[in-house]
């Protein structure tokens, strides 16, 4: 498959794309269609794609099918789209920005201080949606800034000393979630752990506003620093000498980075695995040097959407949560990634 670079040009406009990381795109968003359809029609009530798409169309003959696939299903569907694309295209931003394969958000410690304040929400004010998005957002945005004060040295942001920092602010966070755990009223702190374990269940609409909201206003900001990133990656004195800030434009895409996982975080809890290694398979289909913020989007929705019908059709009738799902595949992947470094 070519890689080379192809040019459209229509006036005073002209676009340039490479083959192979176009071709990719395309196959993994006719997946996420694909599984899109299997994933509304089955469940405990199953449904033919006609069905499925006579709904989603504009309502079939079966009003109980239209209330469980548009109400039930259908938001869950869309949350693990957004909430696995948002944290794809973090996860390429902070593998790139570090220049460190295990430079994801879960890793850092950035997810656990999203999931500080939304614990803190839903624990001490027994908060919604809206209020614990908001709440995530917030303290994800604190540990990020903390990290990155406490890993600057001679005005400089290093990969490892980033991700060593996040490991540390992680850690005690973690311990923060904990007490809050333990100290919270027995009902509040239930539906915390819950939300800790990672979950699509009962997903609204309620949940899927914050995830695409902060996608949308995110994402155009990504694109836009994707070219300066790219650059970034040559190193910093390369990046300077080609008029390129690289504290501001690492700063601005940690921002940019942690508003997604913040969201992502808030709409269906801690997930791992996928900001890791969706940017990694993204990059080794693509066969691209360049940040996949596209690619590694459409490959976490990809995965996201996967993990949750494999929690789903678990054999012996067990619904398992999808963090715990994402967990397990991540654990399988790390020491994957780490054989293949060894040899």
């Amino acid at each position: 498959m070519s890689t080379s670079m192809n040019m459209l040009r229509i006036g005073p406009v002209s676009v340039r794309w490479k083959s192979r990381p176009l071709m990719i795109c395309c196959l993994l968003l006719a997946a996420i269609l694909l599984l899109a359809v299997f994933h509304i029609a089955t469940g405990t009530m199953s449904f033919s794609s006609f069905q499925v798409i006579s709904s989603l169309v504009g309502g079939s003959d079966n009003a109980t099918a239209d209330r469980i696939i548009q109400r039930v299903r259908l938001p869950r569907l869309v949350t693990a789209l957004f909430v696995g694309a948002s944290l794809g295209t973090a996860g390429a931003i902070f593998q790139s920005i570090s220049r460190n394969a295990l430079g994801s958000p879960d890793v850092i410690g950035f997810t656990t201080g999203a999931a500080t304040g939304a614990i803190a929400q839903i624990i001490l004010f027994n908060a919604g949606p809206l209020e614990t998005a908001l709440s995530a957002v917030a303290s994800g945005m604190a540990a990020a800034v903390l990290v990155f004060m406490l890993a600057v040295k001679g005005r400089r942001t290093g990969g490892y000393r980033l991700i060593l920092v996040g490991i540390g602010v992680g850690a005690i966070l973690s311990g923060i979630n904990t007490v809050l755990l333990v100290a919270g009223d027995l009902d509040q702190a239930a539906s915390a752990q819950l939300w800790l374990s990672g979950s699509l269940n009962t997903r609204s609409w309620a949940h899927v506003v914050p995830a695409m909201v902060g996608f949308a206003v995110t994402v155009p900001l990504a694109l836009h620093y994707a070219k300066s990133v790219n650059i970034l990656e040559m190193g910093d004195d390369a990046a300077c000498q080609l008029g390129i800030q690289p504290e501001r434009t690492r700063l601005a895409m940690v921002l940019v980075a942690v508003t997604l996982t913040s969201v992502a975080t808030a709409s269906a809890g801690p997930i791992s695995f996928v900001a890791l290694a969706a940017p990694q398979l993204a990059r080794r289909l693509t066969a691209s040097s360049n940040v996949p913020l596209i690619s590694g989007a459409l490959m976490g929705a990809t995965l996201l959407v996967v993990a949750d019908l494999l929690s789903q059709h678990v054999p012996f009738g067990i619904k398992m949560p999808i963090g715990l799902t994402t967990g397990l595949l991540g654990g399988l992947y790390l020491l994957w990634v780490l054989a293949c470094q060894k040899k």
